[in-house]
């Protein structure tokens, strides 16, 4: 959720970020319900001031004012609907040089590392390998579970062990705080994280309605939601975390698309570092992300290329995304396989989530 005193003062900039992110939200009617909002607070507030200072003499006058007081506040709380409804349509606003398009399309690869194997001949997809190894198995799972599901066996399910082991392993040398944390969240907590405003994002998570509970499409939603309503102390700052979990999609809008395979899957299992930090180091923690995850591609020596992504593929909560593609020799193509965002102080807000400084609470 952005500042409401940054969009009071930069409400150009705030309709123009819209734009860039084709949000329609009416920037105009908010801050005239924040003005109506505003008044009426002030004038409330000022009734209530004048009942406390009331003495036991004066019981018709406090009556009135607490009628008065009682006839304002239907119309303060329809205001203050208003305004969190707005407000939470509002995306975060993305930085100057992210680029500005509709969709992927207008993603920017920014550089590519590493060498490419040169073959004498067709190589072979991936899952065409690993059913020859019996080490992925989607026909079972077909069976057990339904379309968009698989089976890891054998070296498969080695394989991810190590990868997760040698993410640990760099990450904690880093600083890195482990976490497996939970993979159900209440409503409250998924909101904040900023994964069910948009129509197109709550179509992607499971609900489970009996609970009232979601299940995380990345455990980024659970750690943010850690240290929901709680301020950290300067010195405790960057916080950083990485966190371990199974995650669920629906892939509601990804019918058609790799359909074989477990490219786009309803659970898989991820590794997700996320950091908490003062505004002014969100840039340099944001690159630390990014070479980690570089170095990571780089110690297993697979080809990749680095993405910038444009205002019309990022999320609603980031101000700036970067992808790693990681090069299939088996499709001839660039597969999204990393991603990282600064977020800002867009989440925070939504989370309440401050730290103390010398200067107060931030």
């Amino acid at each position: 959720m952005l500042d409401i005193k940054y969009i009071r003062e930069n409400p150009d900039e705030v309709k123009e970020g819209c734009r860039k992110k084709q949000v329609d939200c009416d920037i105009d009617r908010l801050l005239q319900v924040d003005k109506e909002r505003r008044k009426l607070l002030q004038e409330t507030e000022g009734l209530k001031s004048e009942q406390n200072k009331l003495g036991k003499d004066d019981q018709k006058k406090a009556k009135e004012i607490k009628n008065k007081i009682k006839e304002l506040e239907p119309e303060l709380k329809k205001l203050g609907e208003e305004f969190v409804k707005i407000m939470k349509q509002i995306p975060n606003m993305p930085f100057d040089n992210v680029p500005v398009g509709k969709d992927e399309s207008a993603n920017k690869v920014l550089r590519k590392e590493g060498e490419k194997t040169k073959f004498s001949f067709g190589p072979k997809d991936y899952l065409d390998i690993a059913e020859t190894l019996d080490i992925i198995d989607v026909k079972r799972a077909a069976r057990a579970s339904g379309t968009r599901f698989g089976y890891l066996k054998g070296g498969a399910a080695m394989f991810e062990f190590a990868l997760i082991q040698l993410v640990a392993d760099v990450l904690t040398k880093q600083g890195f705080i482990p976490i497996i944390p939970p993979v159900m969240l209440t409503g409250k907590a998924m909101t904040a994280m900023g994964f069910l405003d948009k129509k197109s994002d709550s179509e992607e998570v499971y609900h489970l309605e009996k609970d009232d509970l979601y299940l995380v499409g990345t455990s980024e939603q659970s750690i943010g939601a850690m240290h929901i309503d709680e301020v950290f102390n300067e010195k405790e700052l960057p916080k950083r975390y990485f966190g371990f979990s199974t995650c669920f999609r629906r892939e509601a809008g990804a019918y058609g698309k790799d359909t074989r395979g477990i490219l786009r899957v309803h659970q898989f299992d991820k590794v997700e570092m996320f950091v908490f930090c003062k505004p002014e180091d969100s840039l340099q923690e944001h690159k630390l992300l990014l070479a980690i995850q570089e170095k990571l591609m780089k110690m297993i020596d697979i080809p990749y290329q680095v993405v910038h992504l444009s205002t019309g593929d990022i999320s609603v909560s980031s101000a700036s995304t970067y992808d790693i593609e990681t090069w299939m020799p088996g499709q001839n193509t660039y597969r999204e396989t990393h991603s990282t965002s600064n977020c800002t102080d867009f989440q925070a807000r939504r989370l309440n989530t401050r730290y103390k400084s010398k200067d107060g609470i931030k």
